[in-house]
């Protein structure tokens, strides 16, 4: 066989064999529910709720302030929550907890990981709907790559979400009541990785611009690539980070899709 058609089948193999690769798995983070508008369709409200894909379980992070409008968005954004095996909530308040009974009542077989000083009475009514509640007490892993930084206590107790990939950690906050760099200096703590991607709600409607300059100036020593802020961030403080992170800088309303390489 001449030369050049033995190089050509060696190019087709090599490409067919490529092409055969199983595509590089990623984290798919589609916020859920959101008073930021993004993706028109979607009904906003105020709070916070966003579905990852491709963890080792589907999450379900918070579940903001209506079960209506919850599942509602879920089904125009093509998600069931009968895929959701697993969630996990930041912190008590109804913005973040009030979808939860109808997100139940459509699919409970699954797991709910909370803060372990939430109200006994709350906890009985999720095991009441027939899912498994699941109290976290201390910072760590929950399963897979799903970690909490544990319940950080601020006059509010909070967790945040940190899902360990690659290319660093992603941070899912829901208020950081806590505030956003101790929770971002805590997951760094706790796994000893920097951060990826730090989103959700970072609690700073109405805080001073030069106080929020100080927090970016500690995430950014702390090395946090890329940010996502929304919910509570409050718009004086998202324009802060839109400046500060430039082309690093990803949108985080609702209906926004982020997608995060695993491997």
């Amino acid at each position: 066989m001449p030369h050049n058609i033995m190089s050509i089948l060696f190019v087709a193999l090599a490409m067919v064999q490529a092409d055969a690769r199983p595509a590089q798995p990623e984290l798919h983070i589609t916020v859920v529910f959101n008073n930021v508008p993004h993706r028109p369709g979607l009904t906003t409200g105020w709070g916070f709720s966003c579905v990852i894909e491709g963890a080792d379980k589907t999450i379900l992070f918070d579940t903001g302030a209506d079960g209506a409008v919850l599942l509602d968005n879920l089904r125009r954004l093509g998600l069931s929550p009968k895929a959701v095996q697993a969630i996990v909530l930041s912190h008590i308040h109804a913005d973040h907890t009030g979808g939860l009974d109808e997100l139940l009542a459509a699919h409970a077989d699954l797991e709910v990981w909370l803060p372990a000083e939430f109200p006994a009475g709350f906890q009985r009514a999720i095991a009441a709907r027939g899912a498994r509640v699941r109290p976290v007490s201390a910072g760590g892993r929950l399963f897979g790559n799903a970690w909490s930084t544990g319940p950080l206590r601020d006059g509010i107790t909070e967790q945040a979400l940190i899902l360990d990939t690659a290319q660093g950690l992603v941070v899912i906050t829901g208020c950081a009541h806590p505030g956003i760099d101790r929770i971002a200096e805590t997951a760094v703590r706790l796994t000893g990785k920097r951060i990826h991607l730090l989103m959700g709600g970072f609690h700073l409607g109405g805080t001073g611009r030069a106080e929020i300059r100080d927090i970016i100036a500690r995430l950014q020593a702390l090395g946090v690539k890329k940010v996502a802020p929304s919910h509570c961030t409050g718009d004086a403080a998202i324009a802060l980070f839109r400046q500060a992170w430039g082309k690093e800088f990803v949108e985080g309303g609702l209906g926004a899709v982020i997608e995060v390489p695993v491997q």
